[in-house]
């Protein structure tokens, strides 16, 4: 039997930065206002109160848990933790107070980076058939930006319709690599729901090679093939 979609995202990445665009978007005083969010009502005071500490834990969590070189079991747990604690709360803020909400369009569920509201019978998002188009920015000492696209005609697009974010496989090397490397040498993996993906470095890495690769994952969670790996030298 087919997995029921979940519109929660299961990587820990994809989880924050879904939150984190939800949390900014509550930021916009009139627009929470208008969405029956006022500082001064239920279910304002309830956003205030429940979900907000919520992320805000998770978020310091997964940022002191991201770097893998200080990595520790002590982190990681306290992570998972709060990470269902606001898996709770951000189920029920979408289910039970905006997708049904009058007051909230579906441009709103779009600037939050939830689920819109569909007219009839749902269509599924079909597998990407493509991948990403990336550059690599590397105008900023010990950082590399990875900016993904797709082309549609002349013009290019962030991400194609029913497509939620890139995966991104990527590794450093201290020298340049043979043409045919194999994906399974890009032991780190990264997901991004909005380009560009930074990927910061210590300045002991300054010089070597970074390897990267992406592709495209659909809503429901189905993956798309890998663009060929591409190279940049860490600044």
């Amino acid at each position: 039997m087919a997995r029921k979609y979940d519109w929660l995202p299961q990587n820990h990445e994809a989880l924050f930065e879904q939150a984190s665009l939800t949390a900014l978007y509550f930021t916009d005083i009139p627009a929470r206002t208008r969405m029956g969010f006022g500082a001064d009502t239920p279910m304002g005071q309830w956003f205030d109160s429940d979900f907000t500490p919520k992320f805000e834990k998770f978020a310091a969590c997964y940022r002191d848990w991201q770097d893998d070189s200080h990595r520790t079991k002590l982190k990681t747990t306290a992570l998972y933790e709060t990470e269902k604690a606001l898996k709770a709360s951000y189920r029920m803020l979408y289910t039970g107070l905006l997708k049904k909400n009058p007051l909230v369009t579906n441009d709103d569920l779009t600037s939050m980076s939830l689920p819109k509201r569909t007219a009839g019978k749902r269509t599924p998002a079909p597998v990407p058939d493509g991948y990403p188009e990336v550059w690599a920015d590397t105008s900023m000492l010990r950082q590399v930006k990875l900016v993904f696209f797709v082309f549609e005609g002349r013009h290019h697009r962030a991400k194609p319709d029913g497509v939620h974010g890139a995966e991104v496989r990527w590794a450093v090397f201290e020298q340049s690599q043979s043409a045919d490397m194999d994906i399974e040498k890009l032991v780190h993996s990264s997901f991004c729901t909005r380009s560009p993906l930074t990927l910061n470095f210590s300045g002991w890495e300054r010089g070597k090679i970074l390897y990267f690769t992406l592709r495209w994952e659909n809503t429901r969670g189905k993956k798309g093939p890998f663009g060929p790996i591409k190279s940049a030298v860490i600044p």
